[in-house]
């Protein structure tokens, strides 16, 4: 990542906080930051015209193979669509993962289009990904959030669930900020 890419990200989580009357630590709901910022939000099973067979492979036969997908549509915007199948905490990281990408402007390095006109990929290179990846994890649990949780006596589990994501995005997150180094320095000084 870019020099500074990592502050940038910790300050852009504190504005959009500030705008939507949040502190610093409050847990940031994608769907809020998603309309606030004009991005709509649909699941496949609500848009017309999507044939039963298609919604089955989809959600069904094959979720795994896909998370989210944005969609830029002339004159209505930007368009998230979110796979329904998968759990609570998954279904909002992918969508602050989409909502990074828009946010820090990336377009995709990548798109098929089939004979009939119709796209078939759209895609980020590898930089673009950790960076979405990075300024999803912060807009979720920011650095100073981390440090509170990191800090607290408070059940791992129950903090994920404050914050709405799973245990592994917690941990990563307390790790790849450094906090529970930092308290583990602080409390071997005193």
């Amino acid at each position: 990542m870019k020099r500074g890419f990592k502050s940038w990200c910790e300050k852009l989580s504190e504005e959009y906080r500030n705008e939507l009357g949040l502190d610093h630590a409050d847990p940031l709901d994608p769907y809020a930051l998603a309309e606030f910022l004009g991005v709509r939000i649909l699941r496949p099973e609500d848009i017309p015209g999507v044939p039963q067979d298609a919604l089955d492979q989809l959600l069904r036969h094959d979720p795994k193979s896909w998370s989210a997908i944005t969609l830029c549509l002339d004159g209505m915007g930007e368009l998230i669509i979110l796979n329904s199948s998968h759990s609570q905490p998954r279904q909002r990281s992918s969508t602050m993962h989409e909502l990074s990408h828009l946010l820090i402007g990336h377009i995709a390095a990548r798109v098929d289009v089939s004979e009939d006109g119709c796209m078939l990929l759209n895609s980020y290179d590898k930089e673009q990904e950790d960076e979405a990846n990075w300024l999803a994890g912060v807009l979720l649990v920011p650095r100073t959030a981390a440090m509170k949780i990191a800090a607290s006596k408070v059940e791992r589990g129950a903090a994920a669930h404050t914050y709405g994501v799973s245990t592994e995005m917690l941990e990563w997150r307390l790790n790849a900020t450094g906090v529970k180094q930092q308290l583990q320095r602080r409390r071997a000084l005193k």
